[in-house]
């Protein structure tokens, strides 16, 4: 067995030596001998590039009939434009009735208004009411026309010019929304490219400025100033070209998701020091802040001109609608053509542009209904201190008096249930409207929701007693078991 096997690997051996010293055929090409199996090569070569150009195979196309068409058609679902709606997403909330003051109507009942900004109590104020029908029956109700397109009217430079005035600043520009006038501003300044250090908690208006910019978002802690300088510090230390690029610090005056007062003269330190531009948003302290309410800058006794830009919407204090900017002549004259919200939407409705002329007449006439709003915030603070499951955690001179919940269930949903329990225990119970920090999917703020109450200067003493009886009895009946 063993040698019939050795003969045949021995045969197979001789076959193979002698394919191998066997003579390769030659071809002669233009009088060049070529191997033969650089010839075989050569030809495999151009076979292969033969394949390859040739189209690949297609059965032959078949129309549908009408049947696999009705099935097709049955068949195929479109994709919704839009997300599920959620039961959170579908609830309506209440629809008032009557002007949005201190005391307003819902359901036909009259409730104690604590959801509505209206600082000074200016909502319905006879000087206004006035004003704007003198300018009704002399402009009429819209502009029909953006600023740069026959849309300006006198009262527009009137209304300009007179909050320049009041501020102590070269120049301002109107917007004709409040929200539209921070997501503007911000991207009319800020390309890609650029560096903007922003607050954790600033309201949606900024964030969508932000998205609007294109520019590199860096966020630092919630009103924290160690944050803040840790930040500007290893932005200029580790980007070589931190230098040569624009850089800003974007901050509210008081923070409308917590109720917290910025620090500004720390903020300029820090922006002196690390040489970024500051943009402050004044939405909720012009007319609030100060002696004479000319907002955080006079709280602080920092001179206007040291920030670059400021931005505030009129439908807080003022009591009107709208918004603007204020600063140098180059910053409003670049914004003139290169802001979206004032190159192509209709202008401010000329009778909104007269209220808010004397909305400030009134409020530098009568400096003692800022006095008044920080008596009832105060009293409001005091009535709340005690409070069974929930603590303060806005600034005590803020007019948005924000609590949060001491012990969090983990889960923003279940928290934000549990207030919007507490909420409407006060609505239905005690006829008492106030409203919990809900946000919408499109809203990134990262700070707790809780419970928001805007303080007027209307409120009275009863007003302020009531709704913190009322909720201190939702608190303790929702939070009773779990706090």
């Amino acid at each position: 067995m063993a040698s019939a096997v050795t003969d045949i690997v021995t045969t197979a051996v001789d076959w193979v030596t002698l394919a191998f010293n066997a003579p390769l055929p030659r071809a002669v090409v233009f009088g060049v001998q070529i191997g033969g199996h650089l010839f075989v090569e050569v030809v495999l070569l151009l076979a292969i590039i033969f394949l390859l150009s040739q189209k690949s195979y297609k059965p032959p196309k078949r129309p549908l009939t009408k049947k696999e068409i009705d099935e097709l058609c049955e068949e195929w679902v479109p994709e919704s434009l839009i997300p599920p709606l959620t039961e959170e997403m579908q609830c309506e909330p209440p629809v008032l009735e009557s002007a949005a003051g201190p005391h307003t109507v819902i359901n036909g009942k009259e409730v104690v208004n604590f959801t509505s900004a209206n600082y000074l109590g200016l909502i319905g104020h006879e000087k206004l009411l006035e004003s704007c029908t003198a300018a009704l029956e002399k402009y009429g109700v819209g502009s029909c026309g953006p600023r740069g397109f026959y849309g300006t009217i006198d009262v527009h430079l009137d209304c300009e010019a007179r909050i320049a005035k009041f501020l102590g600043t070269p120049d301002s520009i109107l917007y004709s929304y409040g929200l539209s006038t921070m997501f503007s501003a911000i991207p009319a300044f800020c390309k890609r490219g650029d560096i903007i250090v922003v607050d954790e908690g600033v309201h949606w208006g900024i964030q969508n400025g932000l998205y609007l910019s294109r520019s590199t978002i860096v966020y630092f802690k919630h009103n924290d100033m160690e944050s803040l300088q840790n930040t500007l510090e290893k932005i200029t230390l580790e980007n070589k070209r931190a230098k040569k690029l624009r850089r800003y610090i974007v901050v509210e005056a008081v923070y409308q998701n917590s109720g917290q007062i910025a620090p500004l003269d720390e903020i300029i330190r820090l922006k002196e020091k690390y040489r970024f531009r500051v943009l402050l948003d004044e939405s909720n302290s012009f007319g609030v802040l100060g002696s004479t309410g000319r907002g955080l800058t006079e709280f602080f006794r920092v001179p206007i001109e040291k920030i670059d830009i400021i931005t505030a919407a009129m439908g807080h204090a003022l009591a009107t609608e709208g918004g603007f900017c204020t600063g140098s002549t180059r910053v409003i004259d670049h914004q003139r053509l290169s802001s979206s919200g004032y190159v192509f939407s209709a202008s401010l409705p000329p009778y909104l542009a007269s209220a808010a002329i004397t909305a400030v007449d009134v409020l530098e006439e009568n400096p003692d209904l800022i006095m008044k709003l920080k008596e009832n915030i105060a009293v409001l603070w005091q009535e709340l201190s005690d409070i069974q499951g929930l603590s303060i955690a806005s600034n005590p001179l803020s007019p948005i008096v924000f609590l949060r919940l001491e012990n969090s269930t983990g889960s923003l949903k279940n928290d934000l249930h549990l207030l919007e329990d507490i909420v409407d225990r006060m609505l239905n119970k005690d006829s008492v409207f106030v409203v919990a920090s809900k946000r919408s999917t499109l809203d990134k703020c990262r700070l707790p929701v809780g419970i928001r109450l805007f303080v007027s200067a209307a409120h009275t003493e009863s007003d302020l007693l009531k709704a913190s009886e009322s909720l201190k009895r939702a608190a303790a009946s929702v939070l009773g078991g779990s706090s």
